[in-house]
């Protein structure tokens, strides 16, 4: 597991937003550090490159803002929301992914994160959105406030995926990568026993019978990067 890093933080000072970074690319949380150094009301006060990492910088590390990338190793990226919101709400999750809007920004918002920024997205979208999330506003782009505002209202039948719990989505994530019960029980911090049940659920709520057909679906509907 890799530590967190705490970084050297500037002049203390109230209008000071104070952020974390994390992600597993260092090439990532080098450009973001920078570019948000360039701008006077942030202060990048500590970074993490894995699940674990990032649950360490925010109980010991103050912040008003996490950037998160989902996708790291360890502990899995919705599995963190969730904490975070129930151990330190008082910090904003601002989801930062590569994987499409359409198939994730739903999940996190509901889950507790404030904000969902596409890694296509430009560089001053990140600003303005750590700026609202900071402020405790939630920060939509317009297609994602669209697919949130459909998403509440619409009557049309769901794909399958949709109507899974978030733990039953986190389950088909890995399973569609191929990980095995015993890693899934590892990252998501449950019984291989338990991971079975959800197994089961899973299949019989998408309708499919093995491993190969669930990681089909699983391309077939865009949820792997």
């Amino acid at each position: 597991m890799k530590a967190p890093i705490p970084c050297n933080t500037r002049v203390a000072a109230h209008h000071m937003i104070r952020v974390g970074i994390a992600d597993d690319h260092s090439i990532v949380r080098t450009g973001l550090r920078a570019y948000l150094h360039e701008h006077g009301d942030m202060d990048v006060v500590g970074e993490a490159g894995d699940g674990n990492a990032t649950m360490d910088l925010t109980r010991v590390v103050p912040m008003d803002v996490l950037v998160l990338d989902l996708e790291m190793p360890g502990k899995g990226g919705l599995d963190m929301i969730r904490t975070i919101r129930t151990r330190t709400p008082d910090v904003g999750v601002l989801v930062f992914s590569g994987y499409p809007a359409a198939n994730y920004a739903v999940n996190v918002m509901r889950l507790g994160a404030r904000g969902f920024l596409s890694k296509l997205c430009e560089p001053r979208d990140v600003v303005e959105a750590i700026r609202r999330v900071a402020a405790g506003h939630a920060y939509l782009s317009p297609d994602v406030a669209d697919m949130l505002a459909y998403d509440m209202g619409r009557t049309v039948r769901r794909k399958p995926h949709e109507s899974l719990s978030n733990r039953e989505f986190q389950l088909l994530l890995h399973m569609g990568r191929g990980r095995t019960s015993a890693e899934i029980a590892d990252a998501l911090s449950l019984s291989c026993k338990t991971v079975s049940t959800y197994r089961s659920q899973v299949l019989k709520k998408l309708e499919i019978r093995t491993n190969s057909e669930m990681t089909l679906y699983c391309v077939s509907n865009g949820l792997l990067d």
